[in-house]
């Protein structure tokens, strides 16, 4: 298509995960178990929160708040996915691929300053243990969540924005949804600046939200190893290192993606990396953050025994 009818693009097509037709059922399948589970575990998480007295406390409010970002974020990304596994023609309009790239940069955003904040937290509530009803009150908590969902719209708001403006001459994106670096390819125009911009973008919220949370965590360890019980480190390490692990997740598939120049990777590195923080980093933070925890598993106890008597 030439670059003076780049106006008359009015639809993408979408390459997907896989071109064998062999693969296209299991994929299908895999990833509607992982869509339910996640849908049904994030809801629960809700759920069980605004049911329970308990837990109406800063850190749960945190929570639910990053199960409502990890569904509606797996939910931009997922339910096309799965239709493209069971169509013959992978296609997504202009606008509903703006879009798509829109809500999917909101939430991944706010889902990296929510693990900020929940660090902050568990600071606070570990270090200064004494402040800690002063310093989370509801109003701060409050303000917190809100800088979180702003943080979000700004930065997609911005990217999205130099996505509008780039002519396209290129209609197959080859990725399984309307990505910023698929999409970069795809123009008609020299994108050095708009990547330039997005790299800027992400690694200031990248590095503002990952540094905030290795301090946080370099705290709690520190206060950690001054417990003189073995059972209280062993306990306490065990439930940071669970953090931990699901907040290097996040952050190293990320970093990988928009981290680096858009050439510095295979097709097949960035699906596996885009999977990671799309669907399967949604799906695991119930099971870390609170499935795990036993003031949920008692809330949930005294919920169904609600419900049956």
């Amino acid at each position: 298509m030439a670059a003076e009818n780049h106006s008359t693009v009015i639809e993408f097509i979408l390459k997907g995960l896989t071109n064998r037709p062999e693969l296209q059922l299991p994929l299908f399948l895999l990833f509607l178990l992982i869509y339910s589970v996640t849908m049904i575990g994030n809801l629960g998480i809700i759920t069980l929160i605004c049911l329970n007295a308990q837990l109406h406390t800063p850190m749960y409010y945190f929570l639910s708040n990053l199960s409502l970002v990890d569904l509606c974020y797996s939910s931009v990304i997922t339910p096309k996915m799965l239709v493209n596994f069971v169509s013959e023609e992978n296609i997504i309009s202009y606008a509903g691929c703006m879009l798509q790239l829109y809500f999917f940069l909101v939430f991944v955003i706010a889902e990296s300053y929510m693990l900020m904040v929940m660090a902050y937290d568990r600071y606070v509530a570990i270090c200064r243990p004494l402040l800690y009803n002063i310093i989370m009150s509801h109003h701060v908590c409050s303000l917190m969540v809100t800088v979180v969902y702003v943080m979000g719209l700004i930065g997609s708001t911005i990217e999205v924005g130099f996505m509008l403006k780039l002519p396209y001459c290129e209609v197959l994106i080859s990725h399984y949804f309307c990505d910023v670096l698929s999409l970069m390819k795809l123009s008609c125009t020299s994108t050095h600046d708009i990547e330039m911009t997005v790299f800027f973008v992400a690694g200031f919220n990248i590095v503002v939200t990952s540094v905030t949370v290795i301090v946080s965590y370099a705290f709690i360890l520190s206060s950690i190893l001054r417990i003189s019980t073995t059972e209280g480190r062993s306990k306490a390490f065990s439930t940071c290192s669970s953090h931990l692990a699901a907040v290097g997740l996040f952050y190293g598939s990320v970093s990988f993606m928009y981290l680096k120049p858009s050439t510095a990777s295979s097709l097949a590195q960035e699906n596996v990396a885009s999977v990671f923080y799309t669907t399967v980093i949604p799906m695991l933070n119930p099971f870390i953050y609170s499935l795990r925890n036993k003031e949920v598993k008692a809330a949930m106890q005294k919920t169904l025994r609600r419900k049956m008597f």
